[in-house]
């Protein structure tokens, strides 16, 4: 199915080519293809009012993922009924605070590519509210950049390294 990437910022300069094709890269390692997914790239203020919203926290932030199914445990795909429900939900990168986060030698697209697979793992289940779960989401996203590093030539770290 398709992927949906759109800019509706103008905070950042973006060029969505290299990030769709990292991320088609993605899909088809982690077996996603035949499910639709949207990438939406907003800047700080409007990240931090989604943030706000859906996570009473008032700061702008890197990722926020909105799942179309619940309850799916980690690593299991959606097992749909219908053809519309071949949907993973939305990922919005706040591109605006990834790029304020960059250090000088960290590559602004290997970074948003880091950051939209954190968010696809959290449309697949995974989380890291507890040191397992974070264990597990970590080696998920370890294994897929490792693959996504090996056919583009890359050196991707997961996102959430360190966390616990």
């Amino acid at each position: 199915m398709s992927l949906v990437l759109r800019n509706l910022q103008r905070a950042v300069p973006i060029r969505r080519a290299p990030l769709r094709k990292k991320m088609e890269i993605v899909r088809s390692i982690l077996g996603v293809q035949k499910f639709d997914l949207g990438i939406i790239c907003v800047d700080n203020k409007n990240i931090q009012h989604i943030n706000r919203i859906y996570r009473e926290k008032n700061i702008p932030t890197d990722v926020l993922s909105f799942p179309f199914h619940e309850n799916i445990k980690a690593g299991e795909l959606p097992q749909p009924d219908f053809q519309d429900d071949y949907n993973l939900g939305d990922i919005f990168l706040g591109v605006e605070y990834i790029f304020q986060q960059c250090k000088g030698h960290e590559d602004y697209y290997d970074i948003l590519t880091v950051t939209a697979t954190h968010g696809l793992c959290h449309l697949l289940g995974f989380t890291h509210s507890t040191e397992a779960e974070w264990q597990e989401m970590y080696q998920k996203e370890k294994q897929v950049l490792e693959e996504l590093s090996r056919r583009t030539g890359t050196r991707l770290q997961p996102l959430s390294r360190g966390l616990f």
